[in-house]
């Protein structure tokens, strides 16, 4: 059964007013980790914790390897402990895997307090598919990693079952929401492409598995909208394919709505954020039966998509659902549930002898 949203207020757990996150993803970065990062810190805030967010943005940085549009920390151990310590929170959370991670993690082990952490990516599948690096080596790491902490949270139950059946252990439900003012089933942008028109969201890399939607003999137009390392590659390829680049706000809600059937090809996202975006809008989606589009789709008491590991099919069965049905379904996701797991997944910071 997936996470959905807990029904009321969850307990904030004694004590915990002063949240500290420490995330390699943060703003400018656009992606599904920033996205839900930001929105539960704010939810956070606005539950009266005192919230604060360290990123790559506070030292000096260098662009990530064949993905400049990422950049990681360098030597941030000296800094990272003064901005912890003067921050003195009472809940460490450690986001991401990346070079801040790691030095967090190491400045919990050396002065012995508990801390969080997440599983919001499968670097062990992108690895393999950037560098060819066997996926055992990276999930042995990952598991050593994630072990030192009380708690790994993850968004789905899936993934849930994939990671203990790997070793991890004390693996905690959080589940994701969707902001329903800000991606709405209208406006609709008139596209003025053929019908029906297929779209897909969010970055233009390997790790996304665009190839296999562009691929795809379908009616009509095929739409992809974001940026990304593949995309200048990808539009010579496709020429026939329409790329728009990145859209926000009000633009990517009407990019949505004006849309026929939204594809995830990912076969690797731990969730998905832009599908639960894309049923707000009003969307049917099209999507492999893995773990995220399985977890969310499958929940549904009505059809709001279609699940086939013949992408292909999904898509021709998802222009047949009614839209109608998608946005009830999304209004079931709350991103103040979300943050009120959250919280009740956090532990103390003085509680490791």
């Amino acid at each position: 059964m997936l996470y959905q949203p807990a029904p009321e207020p969850l307990p904030v757990c004694p004590g915990l007013s002063r949240i500290l996150i420490v995330s390699d993803a943060w703003m400018p970065q656009v992606n599904g980790v920033v996205r839900t990062l930001r929105t539960v810190a704010d939810e956070m805030r606005a539950m009266g914790l005192t919230v604060e967010v360290v990123g790559p943005d506070r030292f000096r940085t260098l662009p990530m390897p064949s993905y400049p549009e990422i950049r990681l920390a360098i030597f941030p151990r000296r800094r990272l402990e003064k901005i912890i310590d003067d921050f003195a929170p009472d809940a460490l959370h450690i986001a991401t895997e990346g070079p801040l991670g790691m030095a967090a993690r190491a400045y919990a082990r050396r002065r012995g307090i508990a801390f969080t952490t997440a599983f919001h990516t499968r670097f062990a599948e992108y690895l393999k598919a950037r560098t060819g690096m066997p996926e055992s080596l990276t999930y042995a790491w990952l598991r050593r990693f994630h072990g030192a902490g009380a708690a790994v949270m993850v968004a789905t139950q899936s993934l849930r079952e994939e990671l203990t059946a790997r070793g991890f252990e004390h693996v905690r439900p959080w589940s994701r929401g969707v902001d329903l003012q800000a991606f709405q089933p209208s406006p609709r942008e008139d596209w003025k492409l053929p019908r029906p028109i297929f779209v897909y969201v969010g970055r233009v890399a390997v790790e996304k598995n665009l190839r296999a939607f562009l691929e795809l003999e379908l009616p009509g137009s095929k739409l992809v909208i974001g940026d990304g390392p593949q995309r200048r590659a990808l539009e010579h390829e496709f020429p026939a394919a329409h790329f728009a680049g990145s859209r926000f706000g009000a633009e990517l809600s009407a990019a949505y709505a004006g849309a026929d059937v939204f594809v995830f090809p990912s076969r690797t996202d731990t969730f998905g954020l832009v599908v639960l975006e894309a049923l707000a809008c009003g969307l049917p989606v099209a999507a492999y039966p893995v773990t995220g589009p399985k977890d969310i789709l499958g929940e549904a008491p009505v059809p709001v998509g279609a699940l086939d590991e013949d992408l292909r099919k999904a898509c021709i069965a998802a222009l047949e659902v009614d839209r109608a049905n998608c946005r009830p379904f999304a209004e079931t996701y709350s991103w103040r549930a979300c943050a009120e797991r959250f919280v009740d997944n956090l532990v103390p910071v003085r509680v490791v002898a």
